[in-house]
């Protein structure tokens, strides 16, 4: 479709077929294409190129209301896909630059009749056909303002939905955002052509970065932009492919902080459409005077294309599992402290506890206060029965961040297992002050308070676990225990019941089979309740 797309703009079959081909093989296109939670970056991307298509067929076909509607619904389907094309209406603008060809003298310097006829022949650039009239930039701008209300909906929607992910100000200021932001633009940019040492995350710095570096970013930016716009008569692609570049990155830059991440490969999928173009274009221009350019086009694009598919087969490659991909990301990064957690966390579900917790206090060592680790690494301890440690670790998880309710919940289980009950059920009152839906924590609680025999509190603690999770077994089970001990039998056989049912519907016949045999004690404690006494001889 990108190919298609811009051979029907320009008419240039190879530098379309070229700027398509590196898309679809560069190393960053790993991540999007590989991880199964980022199809959504291939839907978004399915719908950006029919909408720049629709587009074309609306100035083709002298503005119909009708192909507009198209462009509109497509646009639509594309930020419901992924939010991420909120600035497609401005690659619009650029494209009515160049090729299409659409700014009116005057208005906006247009490219100059060689930057887009020459060489025509070749198939280089030809763009002109397109161009059927010339309108002001205010006309164009108010003929895209249904695609702007749609962006500033889709804004305010995703605003929104993220509100529990969005990073305050408090946590990163925003100088932190904007030197990270500017240090982005250009790694990115080394990553384009330099596309090694690639991560699924690269935590945020903070303030860590060095005034230095971002002074350095700041001018090397504003340069190349100064640049491209005064080479804007020239080399318009260069103009379109920069400022294509730098406008689709700015929603996921970093300026809102989503998530603890200073980057994703994932977020150039579409952005780095831009330098694909400018780059190739520009390769295209500066040899046009050359005899033989054909040939050493050729020959380049041959070799750049070779390695890129090594590379990129190399980074798909450690998305085969979790293990491969984090192993890989704490060989080439390890002062990566999510890396060296998310590693052990899958070393600990393998059972390789001595590994894990190695990876964790990695984790630490580089991050000691990295609440996740802490977290973790409790729990490595628990299984190991280091029941102080991970006391002292769960603390200090709270410590660092007071508002995440499982550590709460997990301190209070290794208090419950210590018989201290007040302890545990303060503990997980304090989980579920921060989060009231969480259901283990309401089934923890009942359970602490049936050990202190408020049998009542502990029945509508389990009742409300149950509300939240209908198929929470350890809920039923307990709910069917406490009204067995307080006599209500026949409601504990019918907890108990609703209890086999949900662990039957989890596949956990071996829950089930532990659960009907208490059932059958409850029957036959109703049977008992329900015989005539025998009076004495």
């Amino acid at each position: 479709l990108l190919f298609l797309v811009f051979r029907r703009m320009t008419g240039a079959v190879w530098p379309c077929a070229m700027v398509a081909i590196v898309f679809a093989i560069h190393p960053l296109r790993a991540e999007s294409v590989a991880w199964v939670s980022e199809r959504k970056d291939l839907l978004s991307g399915l719908f950006f190129f029919l909408t720049l298509w629709a587009y074309i067929d609306y100035v083709q076909h002298r503005f119909s209301w009708r192909r507009y509607l198209t462009v509109i619904v497509l646009f639509a389907l594309g930020l419901m896909s992924k939010p991420m094309l909120v600035t497609l209406p401005c690659v619009l603008l650029l494209l009515d630059y160049w090729p299409l060809g659409r700014v009116a003298s005057g208005q906006w310097p247009v490219a100059s009749d060689r930057s887009r006829d020459s060489n025509s022949a070749s198939g280089a650039v030809s763009c002109s056909s397109l161009a059927t009239d010339h309108r002001p930039l205010t006309t164009l701008l108010l003929e895209k303002l249904p695609l702007f209300a749609l962006t500033l909906v889709s804004c305010l929607l995703t605003r929104w939905a993220q509100t529990e992910a969005i990073v305050s100000t408090a946590t990163i200021p925003l100088v932190d955002r904007v030197g990270n932001a500017l240090v982005a633009y250009v790694a990115y940019l080394g990553q384009f052509f330099y596309p090694v040492g690639l991560a699924p995350l690269y935590p945020h710095p903070g303030s860590a970065i060095s005034i230095a570096v971002v002074f350095f970013a700041a001018l090397l930016l504003v340069g190349v932009s100064v640049a491209a716009w005064l080479a804007r008569r020239r080399c318009p692609y260069w103009l379109v492919g920069w400022f294509w570049y730098l406008g689709m990155m700015v929603p996921v830059i970093g300026l809102v902080q989503v998530g603890i991440q200073a980057r994703a490969d994932r977020y150039t999928y579409l952005p780095q459409i831009g330098l694909c173009v400018a780059l190739t274009w520009a390769a295209v221009d500066l040899t046009r005077r050359i005899p033989q350019r054909r040939w050493i086009l050729g020959a380049a694009a041959a070799v750049i294309l070779l390695d890129l598919t090594a590379i990129g087969w190399l980074q798909a490659s450690y998305w085969r599992d979790g293990e491969t991909l984090w192993a890989h990301v704490v060989s080439d990064h390890p002062d990566n402290a999510v890396a060296h957690n998310n590693l052990g966390t899958l070393l600990a579900h393998r059972g390789q506890l001595d590994a894990a917790s190695v990876c964790f206090q990695k984790a630490l060592e580089i991050s000691p206060n990295f609440p996740d680790a802490h977290n973790n690494l409790a729990g490595v301890m628990i299984r190991r029965g280091q029941i102080d440690e991970a006391i002292v670790h769960y603390k200090k998880a709270i410590q660092i961040k007071p508002d995440v309710a499982e550590p709460h919940n997990n301190l209070g289980n290794l208090y419950f297992g210590r018989g201290e009950l007040d302890k545990a059920a303060a503990s997980y009152q304090e989980a579920l002050k921060i989060n009231p839906d969480l259901a283990e924590a309401h089934s923890n609680l009942g359970r602490a308070l049936s050990a202190q025999g408020k049998f009542d509190a502990a029945v509508a603690q389990f009742r409300e676990a149950l509300r939240i999770q209908p198929d929470y077994v350890a809920a039923g089970y307990n709910l069917g225990a406490t009204l067995a001990q307080q006599g209500h039998f026949t409601e504990a056989v019918e907890a108990i019941r609703h209890a086999i049912a949900s662990a039957e519907r989890h596949g956990d016949a071996a829950t089930a089979n532990a659960l009907r045999e208490r059932l059958r004690l409850c029957q036959a404690e109703i049977e008992r309740s329900q015989s005539p006494s025998r009076s004495k001889p």
